[in-house]
């Protein structure tokens, strides 16, 4: 096996010519980056949750019947004129007021010009050289070689803009347009109102990159949802990704040739895309090759990108300021009053948490990079113990997700769900093992834990005389044991308290259990 094929099977094996020998390298392909830095820029697309369309009155209500939600102006028939949504723009504002952004005193709508078969009009209304927000930062923390480390993620702009329709490619295997039969369009998509977040370029994160990266999704998105503005569900496409990934030589001021994967849609998904360009860019240079400006498209199944359209020539949209709508000149006492009423920023809303529950930071990062510290919480406001409520999400709710291979929070189970087993394992009317059991039916579809748990038939059993009659039943069973235990030796009670539980089909309290047998052979835990 040649270098160069070692690194494209897996890019996890590094071979050393000059010593002949072969070294397992880390599988993040951080070794293949030797003599390189890593630049990234980030394009993300929030959809903001107005009631109406950017320009014209029709619902955003998603999930409705193919074509319903259109009018003359979203469908840019002609003689129809826009209009801008008032609240999109407050939304927006707000959005760069969270993003420690300035917000421009006057900013305007262009029109970019580009034809899409899901873009009515053929061209989109954004904002070009005059966005309403500029200059702001997100400061994200991970875990590094050397413990946490702050990097600082500068936001060079906020603007407004329409998003597309949405086609659907039918026939073919992939869904996509090669190989389909034909093409249908959905204009329902088309004007819901559009936040592009536009960052500047991030060096210095090195192999670090893509868990910088899904930090910064994941802190935004935190944020946008602490101002109400968008729903963020990134498998809906409300909050989506564009990565731009290039590598350069390190202390060279020249950028290398960047690659753009589109619309990547999960936390996971940012942070696998940006590692496989990285790796991808780092063998094609390491191996002679060039790297091809492009657009390219996650795929989800193998964790790689596969190329989309060229981008070798810079694209003309031919922007000019759009002739149908008015400047944007928002009032300054008006921008003020939303800088007051800020929520408390997602970031400080985890330190407060982190100190009322006394969580270790490295359970702290776990929820986190577990994305189920709003659950947690709502499981806690529900009156669990906080201990407890990250027990429960951390332990079997998130191994069954790994399971499944899903994220936690898809699964069919929720904080009151959770609330709900807690309380009955305090009161004892659970174990913790049958609690796991109720789990799995929730999760399963069986219905809410009381319906599990009346539908499975399970119940704790606490009286006495059912207990002693099994723990007599397990004595008899094992009669060395039982003597073992008599004669002061407590770790054979293990085996008969083994045989009690079995007894009782896992039912019983084993602390009860135990308690009553050591009685029962007079011993104690003292």
């Amino acid at each position: 096996m040649t270098a160069a094929d070692s690194k494209t099977q897996g890019s996890e094996i590094q071979y050393d010519m000059s010593k002949n020998e072969i070294k397992v390298a880390p599988n993040d392909g951080s070794y293949l980056l030797d003599g390189y830095e890593l630049v990234c820029g980030l394009e993300v697309h929030v959809e903001l949750n107005t009631n109406s369309k950017m320009f014209c009155g029709c619902s955003t209500i998603f999930g409705a019947e193919p074509n319903t939600q259109t009018c003359p102006v979203c469908l840019a028939l002609p003689g129809a004129l826009p209009t801008v949504n008032e609240k999109a723009i407050e939304s927006t504002i707000k959005i760069g007021l969270a993003l420690n952004c300035s917000i421009a005193p006057f900013s305007r709508f262009a029109r970019k010009n580009y034809f899409y078969p899901d873009m009515p009009k053929n061209f989109q209304i954004s904002q070009y050289d005059e966005p309403i927000c500029v200059n702001g930062y997100v400061d994200v923390e991970i875990e590094t070689d050397e413990g946490p480390k702050v990097f600082r993620i500068e936001v060079e702009r906020v603007h407004m803009e329409e998003d597309t329709g949405k086609s659907l490619h039918v026939g073919g295997a992939t869904g996509r347009i090669h190989g389909a039969e034909y093409s249908l369009l959905d204009y329902n998509r088309a004007g819901i109102p559009l936040v592009e977040i536009v960052t500047k370029i991030v060096p210095g994160t090195g192999k670090y990159a893509p868990e910088v990266a899904k930090a910064y999704v994941a802190e935004l998105r935190d944020i946008l949802r602490s101002l109400g503005v968008s729903d963020v569900k990134m498998e809906q496409g409300s909050l989506r990704c564009d990565a731009n990934v290039s590598l350069r030589l390190i202390g060279s001021d020249v950028l290398g040739t960047r690659s753009e994967t589109k619309n990547v849609n999960s936390l996971r998904s940012v942070e696998r895309a940006i590692r496989g360009e990285m790796i991808r860019h780092a063998e094609r240079l390491n191996n002679g090759e060039r790297v091809v400006q492009e657009t390219r498209h996650f795929q989800e199944d193998t964790g790689l990108t596969r190329s989309g359209r060229s981008k070798e020539q810079a694209e003309d949209y031919r922007y000019f300021p759009e002739p149908d709508l008015v400047p944007v000149a928002p009032d300054a006492a008006w921008i003020e009053q939303l800088r007051a009423a800020l929520p408390e920023r997602p970031s400080i809303h985890r330190k407060r948490l982190q100190e009322q529950w006394a969580v270790p930071d490295k359970e702290m990062s776990a929820m986190i990079n577990a994305d189920v510290l709003d659950v947690v919480e709502a499981t806690v406001a529900l009156g669990a113990d906080p201990t407890k409520a990250r027990g429960w999400w951390l332990g079997e709710i998130s191994r069954i997700a790994n399971e499944k291979d899903v994220a936690i929070k898809d699964l069919p189970i929720a904080a009151s769900d959770v609330a709900e087993i807690v309380a009955l394992v305090n009161t004892g009317d659970l174990t913790d093992k049958l609690a796991r059991q109720v789990v799995e039916g929730v999760i399963a579809g069986e219905g809410k834990p009381a319906a599990v748990i009346a539908a499975r038939g399970i119940k704790v059993v606490n009286d006495d005389s059912a207990l002693m009659a099994a723990i007599e039943r397990a004595c008899a069973g094992q009669p060395e044991t039982a003597q073992k235990v008599r004669d002061g030796h407590l770790p054979a009670a293990g085996a008969l308290i083994g045989m009690v539980m079995k007894d009782t089909k896992g039912q019983a309290d084993a602390a009860k259990v135990r308690s009553l047998l050591l009685a029962h052979l007079g011993q104690s835990e003292g």
